[in-house]
């Protein structure tokens, strides 16, 4: 007598995985792979990382934070007032890199008189986040910038050292590394674009 066939059977029928998926997941994979390599690489060849050491960037850059930079975009623009620039003093390679925003530009004067910036003689329009300078330093005097120097003062004006330091002075093309883009996440702020 033979067997039935039809009855309770415990094989279980092999699910066989498409062709087209597989080819999909990879496509999928290689396009995540492509996007992060082109990243890295962007990344490394026209930015760095490196972290602001003390409060003179306070309120908007913490002690600590870790910014990125950018240090291709100066080959092809000058820096602007307002951008907040990256540069180690003087070119000495032994020091932290600085970071303080741009005030004074190549070829105009500048002067600290009253609590107040002056930029050719005229009072230097901020938006008054800033608080007033008790310390005028060497722009008690008139400073006449050079065709490559730049002016920079830290945002809190007050507890920062920068073109009004001896030691500092105006920031000379050359030194500047690059201009500061983005900031990390600190306990005083989360990630964003350097204003």
């Amino acid at each position: 007598m033979g067997r039935r066939k039809g009855g309770l059977s415990f094989y279980r029928k092999k699910k066989k995985i498409s062709s087209t998926a597989i080819r999909e997941i990879a496509e999928w994979f290689f396009l995540v792979f492509t996007a992060v390599l082109i990243a890295t690489v962007l990344v490394l060849s026209i930015g760095m990382r490196t972290s602001v050491i003390g409060v003179s960037m306070e309120p908007g850059l913490y002690n600590g934070q870790e910014i990125l930079i950018n240090h291709f975009i100066y080959k092809l623009v000058s820096p602007k007032r307002g951008d907040v620039i990256v540069f180690l003093p003087n070119g000495n390679q032994n020091t932290h890199y600085y970071v303080k925003r741009v005030v004074g530009l190549p070829g105009e004067t500048v002067q600290i008189q009253n609590e107040a910036l002056y930029i050719n003689g005229v009072l230097a329009e901020e938006d008054g986040s800033y608080d007033k300078i008790a310390d005028a330093g060497i722009a008690e005097n008139e400073i006449t910038l050079g065709s490559d120097e730049y002016f920079v003062l830290g945002d809190n004006r007050n507890s920062s050292e920068d073109s009004r330091s001896g030691n500092i002075g105006p920031v000379k093309r050359e030194n500047i590394t690059g201009k500061a883009w983005f900031h990390m996440a600190s306990s005083g702020s989360g990630m964003g674009f350097i204003k």
